[in-house]
């Protein structure tokens, strides 16, 4: 099919995820960007959040990233995070408290890059969980 997203999902250590897609949302630094096949090159840099991948088997795939980038050429697309994990690995409650106490963290004046690193994962790991759950967690 010439008409299919070629993609793949990488973190530090691992493929997360990777086949065809008819479908990518990502949320940029400019805002939610859909990626369609043809689509026109792209890179931009990723926020914390939720990657959506609509595979060509039907199946809706979210994966939460800490930030990075994606590129879009030829109908191939890259997403590339330092962190990345499968909304089906995430448990929300999990994420939510991780979350709450990197807040906690930060409210103490921690402001060390591994506290924001930690915020960043778990802002984005509650993200991709609401997105699985069908809350889009617009505005956040």
């Amino acid at each position: 099919m010439a008409d299919v997203l070629q993609v793949n999902v990488v973190a530090a250590d691992r493929v997360v995820w990777s086949g065809e897609a008819s479908q990518v949302i990502a949320r940029t630094s400019e805002g939610d960007t859909g990626i369609l096949p043809n689509h026109s090159p792209l890179l931009a840099v990723l926020v914390p959040s939720g990657v959506e991948v609509f595979s060509t088997g039907g199946e809706r795939e979210v994966v939460a990233v800490d930030g990075g980038f994606i590129s879009v050429q030829h109908n191939r697309v890259s997403i590339l995070s330092e962190y990345a994990s499968r909304g089906e690995e995430i448990s929300l409650d999990a994420a939510e408290k991780e979350l709450a106490e990197a807040n906690r963290q930060l409210d103490a004046g921690d402001d060390s890059e591994e506290t924001r690193k930690h915020y960043q994962r778990a802002a984005a790991q509650v993200k991709a969980a609401q997105k699985r759950q069908g809350n889009s967690g617009l505005g956040h």
